[in-house]
């Protein structure tokens, strides 16, 4: 069932229809007791009136006890026509077996045994309820009897009479029911209502007003959502602005080289022009791929199969190997037997290279940058250090921004590669550090945890 509504007005109903029944059950069985006890007494008290009334006559009981004597009591005449007349039995025998007198109704048979109290016996075809008297002064045995049937008549009616409305006014308070279910989720009514009628780039936090407390979670998460989109979009507005601001200058450079080595009067000036569309080319490339590398670190999930991160190491460190010899640098990796392992493949090589890339950027030529990969109970260290001029104190808190770019740093730096950096490692629970190198440099270590 996909409404709530229906969903709450079935439960509500089932409860209420439970609870009636009980009650419902809960009074028949008290009613059952309660009548019976009532007309136990009824019997008992009829018994000791005959009796009273009999003693209190100063009959001789040689006279009752004869039978010829004995006659039928009159019939008193109906009042009305209903299923209780003639429902109550009386009968008086003597302590010897004959039947002194009965009353109209009754049947020939004793109603019970020579049991005294209450008993239940069958009689004339018919179940009877009896208490017998015994009086020996009289010498006589009263007993008053009542059909048990009319007893479970009396108490059905009775549990009828109770049945009847309840299930006439179900409907009522299935409708009360109802309107009540709809009025309690009015607030929720409103509240889609209200996400409805919003424009698409409305993301401002709800209005604040006063909610039911089981809606106020919804409302904080709501809000929190809001917000998150709201940065996340800013951040994807920012990145793409500046990302068309860092490609237009590039390629208003190679549009101004193309167009010198068009219009070149020598050839080194077209070569030196030719030259510089390459390295403009190089710079663009590198750009176009970090900004990838961005997207893809920002929508990276976990890989199914677990990747060393030695071997993810040796191929990073081969693919740019070329570029390191280009510059004249060499490339010294110190990697013994980590047997670290992680499924986030794509990200450790994402930071990994730009970690490198920059060392290379930032290398003079003919040094050495160090790499480093080591493993400990703890997790894994990846470490990567240069002999370039280092990060000046006063950016060291700004590189990793996207598209910030310090003052020392180099004019072909897009301001990217730290920033994948950071969010690689943050995305897989690691630590990202930058150190100035001892004697000069930049040490950029990375922390994994082993759980990484």
């Amino acid at each position: 069932m996909s409404s709530i509504r229906k969903r709450l007005f079935v439960i509500l109903l089932i409860a209420t229809g439970a609870v009636w029944l009980s009650g419902v059950t809960w009074l028949q069985y008290s009613a059952r007791a309660e009548v019976g006890r009532v007309l136990d007494r009824r019997l008992e008290e009829a018994a000791k009136m005959v009796v009273s009334l009999l003693a209190g006559g100063n009959i001789d009981p040689e006279v009752l006890s004869q039978a010829a004597a004995r006659a039928p009591a009159p019939v008193m005449p109906m009042m009305g026509s209903h299923s209780y007349l003639r429902q109550l039995a009386c009968q008086i025998w003597g302590l010897d077996g004959e039947l002194i007198s009965d009353s109209a109704g009754a049947p020939r048979q004793p109603l019970v045994g020579e049991t005294e109290g209450f008993a239940e016996s069958a009689a004339g075809g018919e179940k009877w309820r009896v208490y017998s008297l015994v009086d020996q002064r009289l010498g006589i045995r009263v007993m008053v009897g009542d059909a048990v049937a009319v007893r479970e008549r009396l108490v059905n009616r009775v549990t009828f009479g109770l049945l009847i409305p309840a299930l006439l006014a179900l409907p009522i308070l299935a409708g009360l029911i109802w309107w009540a279910v709809g009025r309690g989720l009015q607030p929720l009514d409103r509240l889609a209502n209200e996400l409805g009628a919003r424009a698409a780039d409305d993301l401002s936090p709800l209005p604040h007003r006063p909610v039911p407390r089981e809606l106020r979670p919804m409302t904080h998460a709501l809000d929190d959502l809001f917000h998150r989109v709201e940065t996340m979009r800013n951040r994807e507005r920012n990145f793409t602005a500046y990302a068309a601001h860092e490609l237009k200058t590039p390629l208003a450079g190679l549009k101004t080289q193309a167009q010198i080595a068009g219009s070149a009067p020598d050839e080194p000036t077209r070569r030196h022009a030719l030259g510089l569309i390459v390295e403009g080319v190089n710079r663009t490339d590198r750009m176009v791929r970090q900004l990838l590398d961005m997207t893809a670190v920002e929508s990276a999930g976990q890989g199914r199969v677990c990747v060393p991160a030695q071997q993810v190491l040796a191929e990073v460190v081969r693919d740019l190997r070329p570029v390191a010899e280009g510059r004249d640098v060499a490339l010294r990796v110190d990697a013994p037997g980590c047997p670290w392992q992680t499924p986030h493949g794509a990200l450790l090589a994402s930071a990994m290279r730009n970690v490198i890339e920059n060392a290379l950027n930032a290398a003079p030529t003919g040094s050495v940058v160090d790499i480093e990969l080591g493993c400990d109970q703890q997790g894994a260290t990846f470490r990567v250090l240069d002999q370039g001029p280092g990060i000046q104190e006063m950016d060291r808190a700004y590189v990793t921004q996207r598209f910030y770019r310090g003052a020392g740093s180099s004019g072909s730096g897009s301001g990217l590669g730290l920033a994948i950096v950071a969010e690689a490692a943050r995305r897989m629970s690691g630590r990202l550090r930058l150190m100035p190198r001892p004697g000069g440099g930049e040490i950029v270590e990375i922390t994994w945890p082993q759980s990484a």
